[in-house]
């Protein structure tokens, strides 16, 4: 068994030289084979084995998405003092895993009629002196509606899922690149605002980047990626799925198939959406938005039941994980292998 479980190791070691597979295993089996050796080296070979195949730990993602969707947040409605500790929270987030503000704070600030929002952008350049020049943008809102209907007493509208759960995916993502600087392009991890009052956020910095003329390559939107789908289904679906080979080449990149087509996304227009849309618009370059909520999965859209004791934590960290050889793949291509589809 020993021998056995060296050579895995050995094997999982080799395949991170490029885009890192996340390779399915069952870590309580590996556990166990190492734990049943006096053998301190597959000890330490078993840990690094776990690092490799989890990248991203669920206490972490937990610990994120209960702040984001707690009381004390008061639903994050743009303008408020919960959305403010929101932006707080995530700004500090950043700051600690050593992403920069792109612009000269981490605020990307606008006006809806009267109401001050702030998208929270943060870059981390890219370490080919050619490729860096070229951007990716991972996004998600981490704003909510604030209130709804009162059920047991209970108005604040946590708003768990729509979209804390892709707030943390992304701020996961960006914790992750930072520490493996394994991007050749740029990378801009961006939280909106103002999502809920229609897209203004994102379509407020959609323009200001267009403005700068940066090389944007691929947008990708994370929408409602706390709960799973049914197990004969795909792990998650693309809005606009026939406008590019987007989720094509991310099932490449990851190496199974991970992202597919949704009739319903089509016939709900979803590719418009959501903050993925304004970036289509501005830049006409494949602009997407990621998402495992498929209206038979979860039951409490824009309901005050949209808390974090309805996430499935395993799903979400499992998820985040699988999408990082996925979205590594698309960073380091050495060519811009993502393209539009003839319309």
């Amino acid at each position: 068994m020993k021998s056995i479980f060296s050579l895995f190791v050995l094997v999982l070691i080799l395949s991170c030289g490029g885009p890192k597979k996340i390779i399915e295993t069952n870590p309580e089996t590996v556990e166990k084979d190492a734990k049943n050796t006096s053998d301190t080296k597959a000890e330490i070979d078993y840990k690094k084995t776990i690092e490799i195949v989890n990248h991203i730990n669920q206490n972490d993602v937990k610990n994120s998405l209960e702040y984001l969707a707690s009381d004390e947040l008061e639903g994050r409605n743009t303008g408020t003092e919960g959305i403010e500790k929101a932006a707080v929270y995530i700004e500090a987030f950043f700051k600690k895993h050593n992403i920069k503000p792109y612009f000269e704070t981490y605020r990307d600030s606008f006006n809806v009629k009267k109401i001050i929002g702030y998208n929270v952008v943060g870059y981390l350049e890219g370490n080919d002196p050619k490729l860096k020049d070229e951007f990716v943008i991972l996004g998600a809102h981490y704003d909510h509606i604030g209130t709804a209907k009162e059920v047991n007493g209970d108005v604040i509208a946590n708003g768990a899922n729509d979209d804390a759960s892709g707030t943390v995916a992304v701020m996961e993502w960006a914790k992750y690149f930072s520490k493996a600087k394994s991007n050749k392009r740029s990378m801009l991890f961006t939280l909106y605002s103002a999502e809920e009052m229609g897209l203004k956020g994102s379509e407020h910095l959609a323009k200001r980047l267009k403005k700068e003329n940066i090389d944007l390559y691929t947008m990708i939107n994370f929408e409602m990626i706390g709960v799973p789908r049914a197990e004969n289904e795909i792990m998650a679906y693309m809005s606009g799925y026939e406008k590019s080979n987007l989720a094509k080449q991310l099932n490449v990149y990851g190496g199974n198939e991970m992202i597919g087509f949704f009739p319903k996304a089509k016939e709900f227009n979803l590719f418009m959406r959501s903050d993925n849309y304004p970036f289509y618009k501005e830049f006409k370059v494949p602009a997407h938005a990621i998402s495992t909520f498929d209206f038979t999965n979860f039951d409490y859209y824009h309901h005050v039941d949209d808390e974090a004791d309805k996430m499935d934590f395993n799903h979400m960290t499992s998820f985040i994980n699988k999408m990082i050889p996925a979205l590594e793949g698309m960073i380091n291509a050495s060519s811009k292998e993502i393209k539009m589809n003839n319309e």
